[in-house]
């Protein structure tokens, strides 16, 4: 048999062998696979990391339909959310911190629509653009947590509820503290928040330094400055500069995936 081209968006043998568990929804000599696993998750990796069509992938991987299918069963059963905990985990050991975060930090950003994003392609006033919104909750780490998708209109208070439902649930109830941006102000997002034993936090700009901002130039912000790096990492991944997606859950699903491939890749890198 030929061996296929090797792309920088492969998973490696180490890399592999943490995720393959995860994925195998039927054992790998079943009646109905044509493809290899490790064939088709490499080609659901380079078109969430490299943003291209399914019909432009390289010719060398599984056709685009059996990887778009699998890539949606994988979606279905949660595998990603459940992998990208599960490295979380080991990530925050490595790192002296305990497996479950106490504190999030919690942002939304908005995705420019396309002619696929359809209804959910709605005017964001404050980013004043037509869009989808992810809404996301990260540990201390930068690491996901919690994700939803909406339309662009939608308020970040709006689901602060969710999160921190999604949050509790993912981190066994270990969570007592969220930070948030100005967005979050209000009484509703406070009582959403506290319903699931959650203190949200609303960090603000210093207005002792406003007067000097200009001067200074760009200014990190407490625990806020964590999750705007993990939209920067997210922004590396093409698939999710846009909305290129019909469904809200195959445009959240993507967000899972291009997670799985930092935590994988921060792992390789401490020894993990």
């Amino acid at each position: 048999m030929e061996t296929r081209k090797s792309y920088p968006s492969d998973v490696t043998d180490d890399e592999w062998s943490f995720v393959a568990p995860y994925l195998t929804l039927l054992r790998e000599d079943a009646d109905q696979r044509d493809y290899a696993l490790r064939d088709v998750f490499d080609a659901l990796r380079w078109v969430v990391k490299t943003g291209a069509q399914w019909r432009y992938r390289p010719h060398d991987f599984p056709p685009w339909p059996a990887v778009y299918q699998q890539g949606r069963r994988w979606l279905a059963h949660g595998c990603f959310e459940a992998l990208a905990g599960d490295r979380r985990e080991l990530l925050r050991v490595a790192a002296g911190r305990n497996p479950c975060p106490s504190a999030v930090i919690l942002d939304g950003r908005t995705l420019q629509s396309t002619p696929e994003s359809g209804g959910r392609a709605e005017f964001d006033g404050h980013k004043m653009r037509n869009g989808s919104k992810a809404h996301i909750a990260v540990d201390t780490l930068g690491h996901l947590l919690a994700l939803r998708v909406t339309s662009g209109k939608e308020p970040e208070r709006n689901h602060v509820a969710d999160l921190s439902a999604d949050v509790q649930q993912a981190t066994g109830q270990t969570v007592t503290l969220a930070y948030a941006d100005q967005g979050y102000t209000g009484d509703q997002p406070v009582a959403g928040a506290a319903a699931h034993g959650i203190t949200l936090q609303v960090v603000r700009p210093d207005r002792t330094r406003k007067a000097t901002r200009k001067k200074e130039g760009f200014v990190l912000l407490p625990r806020r400055w964590v999750v705007e790096r993990s939209f920067a990492w997210m922004g590396r991944f093409r698939r999710l500069a846009r909305d290129y997606e019909r469904l809200t859950e195959t445009l959240a699903g993507w967000h899972w995936v291009a997670f799985v491939a930092l935590l994988l890749h921060r792992g390789a890198q401490l020894g993990t």
